[in-house]
């Protein structure tokens, strides 16, 4: 790689990330150890983010090494190679706590639907690149199309969380482009039916229970209403300054459930309290900065709109975790960036900060 490119990279988004991803590590460590009478005894997930990470990174390095412009010729084969593992995970797919999400490789499991946000991304930022025009009706319904094909095979799997994300990153995209004043007034009076739509026919019956339990999670504190309690228990008896590294009692004694992965941060928010929530967060709006900057420095319009999909892709994922984990949204099963436990996961968003990267330093290559 040319020395004058990494000039260009944008390294307070290298910095940011590296630094999430150690607390993720070190906050998954903690979270895998479970008190025993001879002391800790430690499962691995923390071992596991470790390899995931360095993958990751390989995978990172890789986005950034070629010309980003080139991922326009890739758009419609990696969206269509998506589609056809979506497809066959209903046939061939690995069922795990009832869900059938994975395909087993042999040697490790992949899930598809992670890759799925990426080809939505680079699909999307193809259509939306072609032309500064804002969307009129054919246009919006053809990007729109992007992200309800998977979604609509996601969601069966189920797997609310992923189609929430992958449609709200799209969402980012379209308004970030612009939407002719028809179209965004008639999306806007056609929401309550949407949301009608997904009660009684998208959702599930556990999945309509979460949103009653998020109204009042006090009416099965054994049931429905027990990760979200548990949850509240854990950040609220860290009080300010947290009760210390691996000290935490909801998490070491088992009561937090989930504590590896949606809710890792409850793990965080018992062990180092109100200050290292707000430390937490302030690192995170630094991390979005970060990449709104390459947003903004980007010199072209594919660029532009690939970095501002990945900054959605994050944004959305960090406002709902955080908020289903302090219990100001319903519990729907959406990891928290680098914090949360997953090997897919982590390798997409190394991939797609990769791509963020990419733009930072071929900025200055061309114009228009």
């Amino acid at each position: 790689m040319e020395k004058r490119l990494l000039s260009y990279m944008n390294w307070g988004l290298l910095l940011t990330m590296c630094g999430l991803f150690l607390v993720g590590v070190g906050n998954l460590y903690s979270a895998s150890g479970m008190r025993m009478e001879g002391g800790l005894a430690f499962t691995d997930y923390y071992e596991k983010q470790l390899v995931w990470g360095l993958l990751g990174l390989g995978v990172m390095l890789v986005t950034m090494s070629f010309d980003y412009r080139r991922l326009r010729n890739l758009a419609w084969p990696f969206f269509l190679v998506t589609l056809v593992l979506l497809v066959l995970v209903p046939l061939i797919g690995k069922k795990v706590y009832g869900a059938q999400r994975w395909i087993s490789l042999g040697f490790m499991n992949i899930q598809p639907s992670e890759f799925a946000k990426i080809a939505v991304l680079l699909l999307g930022a193809h259509l939306l690149a072609r032309d500064g025009q804002a969307l009129d009706w054919k246009n919006f319904f053809r990007v729109l199309a992007v992200g309800l094909a998977p979604g609509a095979l996601i969601i069966r799997q189920p797997d609310l969380g992923t189609t929430l994300n992958i449609l709200l990153l799209l969402g980012g995209m379209i308004l970030f482009h612009g939407v002719r004043g028809y179209v965004f007034k008639t999306c806007l009076l056609g929401l309550p039916c949407c949301a009608a739509f997904m009660w009684f026919v998208g959702m599930r019956d556990y999945q309509r229970q979460r949103v009653l339990t998020f109204l009042n999670p006090g009416d099965d504190p054994r049931g429905a209403g027990y990760h979200i309690l548990q949850s509240r228990i854990a950040i609220g008896s860290g009080e300010i300054w947290g009760k210390g590294f691996q000290e935490g009692t909801q998490s070491q004694l088992r009561f937090l459930p989930e504590k590896h992965s949606d809710f890792a941060v409850a793990v965080f928010g018992e062990e180092w309290g109100f200050a290292g929530c707000v430390a937490l967060t302030a690192l995170f709006c630094l991390f979005l900065m970060s990449i709104f900057m390459t947003v903004v420095q980007a010199k072209d319009r594919f660029g532009s709109t690939l970095c501002v999909g990945v900054f959605f892709y994050f944004f959305w994922q960090i406002l709902i975790n955080m908020g289903m984990v302090t219990g100001l949204m319903p519990v729907v099963g959406i990891p928290l960036p680098f914090i949360s436990y997953g090997g897919s996961a982590m390798v997409v968003n190394f991939a797609l900060l990769g791509v963020v990267l990419n733009v930072s330093m071929r900025r200055f290559m061309f114009k228009g």
